[in-house]
């Protein structure tokens, strides 16, 4: 092949000539355009490729530029399509939000119309010295302002519950979008992510199911009305006040006596952090029932309190030492008898109870537990002797105050009263009321009967031991609490006047006037029966049994008759 002058310069050819003639010649046709011309008639002939291997390696280079750039214009495509359909999807979805609230927020009344629904009255019982008896009511405690109670309480909420309580507008978006994450990855309501505020507002006024109804009108509707009427320690105070701690116990207060004996006033840090865990789970919690789990979750409140430089290394490590809290399973002590008797007398008092009340009763503590005490004695010591595992007592005074009351041996184990409720046979306790008729119907304590085995049909009372003293007086046939004697008068007073005698004195139940209601076969409870000997005591005067001094309202403010 000829060499070719490197020196020439190739000028492309547009048009005539054949391209056979010369291989190096450069052509350019139709086919090359990038818009193709109109043809008209057949169709030009394909054009040939070029021979030379410089322009195929150009080719090629060429071609490999094009694809990377047009992948590179794929990616930020996808990427610009991705943002632009959020956005649209963003957008439709702001609009379905707003119809859905609009939707349920028209089934709710106006919100001119809104208001805080009353706490349930709680009921304050205290002894003759102001001490507490115990609260009743559906809360089971006093309302206890912010300022009052521990200063840890409300920090142990806000540290597990809401750590951005103070921050936010009564709805927390992080804690919210949190929720939905949460739930949409487990495929259900797991999270709520409510605050404090919506809390509060379902406490007051929803349902507790978990609904999108429910959603939206805690956290669009009456959420956002509570900050903006209340501020945020009155929301505080008022949740606090009011939510469910677990074993029966509504509020702070409530919570506190239930499981440390103590008010909310003095709580501890440790106390303070089972308290805040409990609002988890609060039956599941409780340490009623479970004082581990209580304790586990205690913990891990104390230590969201640290992180959040509530309390520092030493307080926390004093509180995690501390020993899990071990509460009854139900309320302790004897003094409950007395406080369920309270809430029987109050309607027949007062009426309805529609505010915090303070009912001033005439029960001793001191006497109270001396009594309970004894009960507890003596069941320990001869329970087991005598088959008996129960007992009860009850002490009046001279005016008809109730200063102690045993309705039996652990209120915590029973509370039925079998002081006030019980009726059993009182046996020769029931004596005075025949030798109290028999003096009426003209005998005197030194009229002498003889004391010997007696028979009225085919029956035949004896005397304790089978033991007979003769000729006694009266005073003496009491006093050896004598069967045969007190039979004896039966017979010539009769039962009616026994009957009458028994009731007259403070006896209450139906009594069968037959015979052997000398011996008290007929069946009494044993505050009836105590109340029945008080005139015995101060000289003859049937009082009225009360257990009441004064009821007042919670401030103070006005006295209740009662």
């Amino acid at each position: 092949m000829a060499s070719r002058n490197r020196n020439t310069r190739i000028e492309p050819t547009f048009g005539g000539g054949s391209r056979d003639d010369d291989a190096s010649v450069f052509f350019v046709g139709e086919d090359d355009r990038v818009v193709p011309a109109a043809r008209k008639g057949k169709a030009a002939p394909t054009r040939k490729k070029a021979a030379s291997g410089t322009t195929r390696r150009q080719s090629s280079g060429n071609r490999s530029r094009s694809g990377r750039q047009k992948k590179r214009r794929g990616f930020f495509g996808l990427l610009r399509g991705g943002v632009y359909w959020m956005m649209v999807m963003g957008i439709w979805g702001g609009i379905a939000a707003a119809g859905l609230v609009a939707f349920y927020g028209a089934q709710m009344p106006a919100a001119t119309t809104w208001a805080i629904p009353d706490r349930p009255p709680n009921v304050r019982i205290v002894a003759v010295n102001g001490q507490l008896v115990a609260n009743r009511g559906m809360t089971g405690g006093e309302a206890v302002g912010l300022h009052e109670m521990s200063p840890f309480i409300p920090q142990a909420v806000m540290a597990i519950e809401d750590r951005r309580f103070h921050s936010h507008f009564g709805v927390d978006p992080i804690g919210l979008a949190r929720a939905v994450v949460t739930n949409i990855a487990g495929a259900r309501f797991s999270q709520g992510g409510s605050t404090l505020t919506q809390q509060l507002a379902k406490n007051l006024f929803l349902k507790p199911e978990r609904t999108i109804e429910r959603k939206v009108q805690e956290v669009l509707l009456l959420a956002l009305w509570l900050e903006q009427k209340y501020t945020k320690d009155q929301i505080l105070e008022m949740y606090l006040n009011r939510v469910y701690f677990g074993s029966g116990a509504y509020g702070v207060e409530a919570a506190s006596r239930r499981y440390f004996g103590k008010s909310a006033r003095d709580v501890s840090l440790s106390e303070a952090a089972l308290l805040a865990g409990l609002l988890k789970a609060p039956s599941r919690l409780s340490p009623a029932r479970d004082p581990q789990a209580a304790e586990q979750r205690a913990q891990l409140v104390l230590a969201a309190m640290r992180d959040q430089d509530m309390i520092g290394d030493s307080q926390l490590a004093t509180a995690m030492s501390t020993p899990a809290v071990r509460a009854t399973a139900y309320w302790t002590g004897s003094e409950h008898y007395f406080a369920d008797r309270i809430m029987e007398e109050l309607p027949q008092l007062i009426g309805e109870v529609r505010q915090d009340i303070v009912v001033e009763t005439t029960v001793d503590l001191v006497l109270q537990t001396y009594a309970e005490g004894s009960i507890r004695r003596l069941i320990d010591e001869e329970g087991k002797k005598h088959n008996v595992s129960q007992g009860a007592l009850v002490s009046i005074d001279a005016s008809g105050a109730v200063r102690a009351m045993v309705g039996g041996y652990d209120y915590a184990t029973s509370q039925f009263d079998r002081a006030s409720e019980a009726r059993r046979q009182p046996g020769s306790a029931f004596k005075p009321f025949v030798f109290m008729a028999a003096l009426e119907k003209g005998l005197f304590p030194d009229t002498m009967r003889n004391d010997a085995p007696i028979r009225i049909g085919k029956w035949a009372p004896r005397n304790y031991n089978e033991k007979y003293y003769g000729q006694v007086s009266l005073s003496t046939a009491l006093s050896k609490s004598l069967n045969s004697v007190a039979v004896q008068l039966a017979q010539e007073v009769g039962p009616a006047a026994i009957v009458e005698s028994a009731w007259r004195m403070g006896i209450e139940s139906d009594l069968t006037p037959n015979l052997s209601i000398a011996l008290g076969t007929s069946e009494v409870t044993p505050l009836e029966l105590t109340a029945a000997y008080v005139p015995f005591a101060n000289g003859g005067f049937r009082p009225d049994i009360h257990f009441v001094k004064r009821i007042t309202t919670a401030g103070g403010g006005g006295v209740i008759p009662a």
